[in-house]
């Protein structure tokens, strides 16, 4: 009787042992699992496919206060949107951002025109109209340590459509960096921060308007 008994023990404890053995496993595919979802990406469909086939041009307005702070970031989204969907939007033509920004300079009286009136003189039949709201480095009075956000509009006005006064198509974007809280300027320089600021700006911007891939998890 006492040996039948160590038997059903053992055998329990093998049963038990395997069952155990087959848990971790579970555990570890479902770990590993869960790393390649993170480490890995996925196909994003464009959300506004309107400037395929059109010609276009980008204006990027920005209030004064941030412009006194940053003098050169209408200046650099203007020039970057405007490369990255003349390169990715299969436009069929574009006003170049230089010239944009010299019709900007030349005529500061443009803030009070319209978009549709901005299409029409610049002679396109898209207008890509990108209000950026903020842009800042640093949380206000805290210059210790890196916060940076930038918050905008991306708009498209058709004016060849049917509503050439109404936007076609309206989108917020929002991005920030760095990824990490408590960084420093003694970690990364400003101007780091503020290159992969905008850079992540004019990706999120320029997105909306092509099929691209993205990581499953994203930082911003």
């Amino acid at each position: 009787m006492k040996a039948r008994n160590i038997g059903h023990a053992a055998a329990a404890c093998v049963v038990l042992l395997l069952a155990a053995v087959a848990g971790s496993g579970c555990q570890l595919v479902g770990v590993m699992a869960a790393s390649a979802h993170r480490s890995g990406s996925h196909e994003v469909k464009a959300k506004y496919r309107g400037l395929e086939d059109r010609t276009f041009a980008v204006v990027v307005s920005a209030d004064r206060s941030i412009q006194a702070d940053h003098p050169d970031i209408v200046v650099t989204l203007t020039r970057e949107i405007s490369r990255r969907l003349a390169a990715d939007a299969a436009a069929s033509g574009y006003v170049p951002a230089n010239d944009v920004l010299a019709f900007q300079f030349q005529r500061p009286n443009w803030v009070a025109m319209t978009p549709q009136q901005l299409a029409e003189e610049f002679g396109v039949q898209r207008l890509v109209y990108v209000d950026l709201a903020e842009y800042r480095l640093t949380d206000p009075g805290n210059p210790y340590v890196w916060k940076g956000v930038a918050i905008g509009t991306v708009s498209v006005t058709e004016a060849d459509g049917s509503m050439p006064s109404l936007f076609a198509f309206r989108e917020n974007v929002r991005v920030t960096y760095p990824d990490l809280e408590g960084v420093s300027p003694l970690e990364q320089p400003r101007d780091t921060v503020k290159i992969a600021l905008t850079s992540r700006f004019v990706q999120r911007a320029t997105w909306l308007f092509f099929d691209h891939t993205e990581k499953n998890v994203m930082e911003y």
